[in-house]
């Protein structure tokens, strides 16, 4: 928070320039997320930033001529969320693409496809899909013959809801050179059947192979992915994210939104690691940007998912004997992920690894500690996303190296209706460890993983909270051990992940001086118990000051 001196010295500047804010949100209940006044009445934001938080009677003094004022009718409001981890463009491009996420059967997967590839002309590329094998009765990877025969004039693309694996029709692997002579990619396989031939499954860095010969998309294209992915965003209380997907396609169309004023959600943008010197050599560093729009950080990768079995870990698979998931293609040849660590932590950029399985998270600690004997010790906040699966005798690094742990709630009431079957019940209970994590001092930060997830911070926080699996069979949830309150799990959603992008001093809490990103929720989730939660609706939408979200 901003020290009280400065609060004080806000106000003044504040109220000498004009006696009136912008917007004020009045009887309502508010959860600032700040230890000095955790609840309020109202508060007033001008030139989008909070100036007042209190009772009514205080802030309606600053409801000058022009200043919109809403009635909350006692509605619950808290900061707006921030999720930390989304693949924005993925997501915004896959709500106008074939729907394959709750296809129960192989039957059902083909037909979704086949009515798909009829509605669209020839040569159009089916992607997206977010196809789940779990769900079908057989729990079958599905293969190209599945689909081959209505798909004779579409090349598709479709992946797995986790984006480690996917499945191609055979014309995608002729466009690819994929036969069954080629062999196995460092860091991903090739799915083969009895006779040798591909069946077209490609797990992690074997999908290389079709992004080649994919076209590029269009800015057009660019673009109206990331404004249906902010309309998406928006509906549902989200006002800042931190995009694992930021290219630099991408990001010039970020920044043609934030010149039109069009951005209506605050983007923190990370790019991969192996291209670290892209940003490095013109002196980019972490946080560089303004309020709307930064980069400054990378993302890498130590392993899969745990539903392609290409997580990484100290034991094989209760379900894959001798397989013991794959260590990406950038932990390969050993050593190159750490000196690409080091080099960029040593020009000042952050370092978020995904790291899934035990052991991958194991050796990306290792990495990071590391860097700093190398480096020097300065707050860098290094981050795992997914942090998924810890042995109890590594959480302690966490805390001695300053790593975030940058996790996706929903996560563990999806893996929880069949993790057990990959790894038992005993590794399972070190499985999403939120409550293990924050008893040590570890910093929390909650997002969807979306396109993965749905990008909905109330369906994490009640996952976070109850644990009960989407199938219905754990009224008493998954490792109900690891659960957490919903104040706590509210936090990570807003003060965590702001605090993972160096941002906790400006957003993530309802207080002066503060940026006024709010949501406004028809419930009072601090109120009513976990197992609601998930029915909780946002009303509206606040970024900057601005309504961008009314229901």
């Amino acid at each position: 928070m901003l020290p009280k001196c400065l609060r004080w010295l806000w106000v003044l500047l504040m109220t000498q320039a004009a006696w009136s804010g912008d917007l004020i949100l009045r009887n309502g209940r508010i959860w600032t997320g700040d230890a000095a006044r955790p609840e309020a009445e109202a508060v007033a934001c001008r030139d989008g930033r909070i100036v007042a938080v209190g009772t009514n009677a205080e802030i309606m003094k600053w409801a000058g001529v022009g200043a919109e004022v809403i009635d909350l009718k006692g509605r619950r409001v808290v900061p707006g969320f921030n999720d930390s981890h989304v693949h924005f463009l993925d997501g915004g491009r896959n709500l106008a693409s074939v729907q394959l996420r709750d296809a129960k059967s192989e039957d059902e997967f083909r037909q979704r496809i086949a009515a798909f590839a009829a509605k669209h002309p020839k040569g159009r590329w089916i992607t997206g899909g977010d196809w789940d094998h779990e769900n079908f009765a057989s729990a079958r990877l599905p293969v190209r013959q599945l689909i081959d025969d209505v798909t004779r004039d579409n090349p598709v693309f479709v992946q797995r809801l986790d984006g480690h694996m996917a499945l191609v029709n055979s014309q995608v692997l002729r466009m690819a050179g994929i036969t069954r002579d080629t062999k196995d990619p460092p860091g991903g396989t090739i799915v083969r059947d009895a006779a040798g031939e591909p069946t077209g499954i490609l797990k992690d860095a074997a999908m290389d192979a079709v992004h080649r010969v994919m076209p590029a998309l269009s800015a057009a294209e660019v673009e109206e992915g990331l404004r249906a992915a902010m309309r998406y965003a928006n509906e549902r209380g989200v006002t800042s994210v931190q995009d694992m997907s930021a290219s630099p396609d991408v990001l010039r169309v970020y920044q043609k939104l934030l010149r039109e004023g069009s951005l209506t959600v605050r983007v923190y943008g990370l790019q991969p690691l192996r291209q670290w010197q892209r940003l490095a050599g013109p002196g980019v560093q972490a946080g560089f940007g303004n309020e709307m729009l930064r980069i400054g950080g990378l993302k890498g990768f130590a392993d899969g998912s745990l539903g392609s079995t290409t997580a990484w870990f100290f034991d094989s698979y209760n379900d894959a004997p001798g397989n013991t998931g794959l260590a990406s293609d950038e932990m390969l040849p050993p050593g190159r992920l750490p000196e690409n660590v080091v080099g960029a932590d040593g020009a000042g950029l952050q370092l978020a690894i995904h790291a899934i399985g035990d052991r991958a998270n194991h050796e990306v600690l290792s990495v990071f500690e590391n860097a700093i004997r190398r480096n020097g010790k300065r707050d860098r906040r290094f981050r795992i996303e997914h942090a998924q699966h810890l042995r109890a005798r590594d959480i302690p690094r966490f805390v001695a190296s300053g790593v975030i742990a940058s996790m996706q709630p929903y996560h563990a009431i999806d893996d929880g209706r069949w993790a057990d079957k990959r790894i038992g019940a005993e590794r399972a209970k070190g499985t999403y460890a939120f409550r293990s994590l924050l008893d040590a001092g570890v910093t929390l930060a909650f997002g969807s993983d979306w396109f993965v997830a749905p990008m909905d911070p109330l369906l994490g926080i009640y996952g976070a909270v109850t644990r009960r699996t989407l199938d219905g069979k754990r009224p008493d949830g998954w490792v109900p051990e690891q659960k957490i309150t919903v104040a706590e799990a509210v936090r990570a959603y807003t003060y965590g992940s702001a605090y993972a992008s160096h941002e906790e001093k400006t957003k993530g809490v309802i207080s002066v001086g503060y940026l006024g990103d709010f949501a406004v929720l028809d419930s009072d989730v601090f109120a009513i118990s976990g197992e609601k939660v998930e029915n909780v609706k946002v009303d509206m939408t606040v970024v900057g000051g601005r309504i961008v979200y009314s229901r």
